[in-house]
């Protein structure tokens, strides 16, 4: 004779509920580590990514040294190609430091990094906000602030658009 429970069913339907029971929270479990494993490769690939960007603005660095501590008054002066070509050697600084930040955020260092990148640009990007105020509008609000920090930190504000002496 097959065993019965004291409610008239068989020992395997009782059972039966708990093993789906199991099976629901292994497949749960299982959906939350495939979750955690995506958004750990989004981390990664972000990371890689404003790596890549930083070494890109690194090898501008070195092709274009003038512009790395560059002497501002000149470059306005100079003829139109070295002024956009400036202009591009500093958007992509930002566009370094915007991805840097993002990936990087708990990381003091890379903030360090772009603020020392981008003091030498202040008297720029000041007078580029005054210029064309949507230029900063190009790139994500915490970089805009992150921007305005800088030239509020090193006393930069229009319509002179100086580093303050230190």
């Amino acid at each position: 004779m097959i065993a019965m429970a004291s409610n008239g069913t068989m020992w395997w339907q009782k059972w039966g509920n708990a093993a789906q029971i199991a099976a629901a929270l292994v497949a749960a479990i299982g959906f939350a580590a495939v979750l955690l494993q995506f958004n750990e490769l989004r981390h990664n690939n972000r990371a890689t990514s404003a790596r890549q960007v930083y070494l890109g603005y690194l090898d501008l660095e070195f092709r274009y040294p003038e512009f790395t501590a560059p002497d501002y008054d000149a470059i306005k002066a100079g003829n139109q190609a070295t002024r956009l070509r400036y202009e591009s050697f500093v958007s992509y600084l930002l566009y370094a430091c915007e991805e840097s930040l993002t990936a990087f955020a708990g990381l003091k260092e890379w903030q360090n990094s772009c603020e020392g990148d981008v003091s030498a640009h202040l008297p720029f990007l000041c007078e580029k906000s005054v210029q064309e105020p949507g230029f900063l509008k190009t790139y994500s609000d915490k970089t805009q602030s992150f921007v305005k920090a800088a030239m509020a930190a090193a006393g930069v504000t229009p319509p002179d658009c100086k580093l303050r002496k230190t």
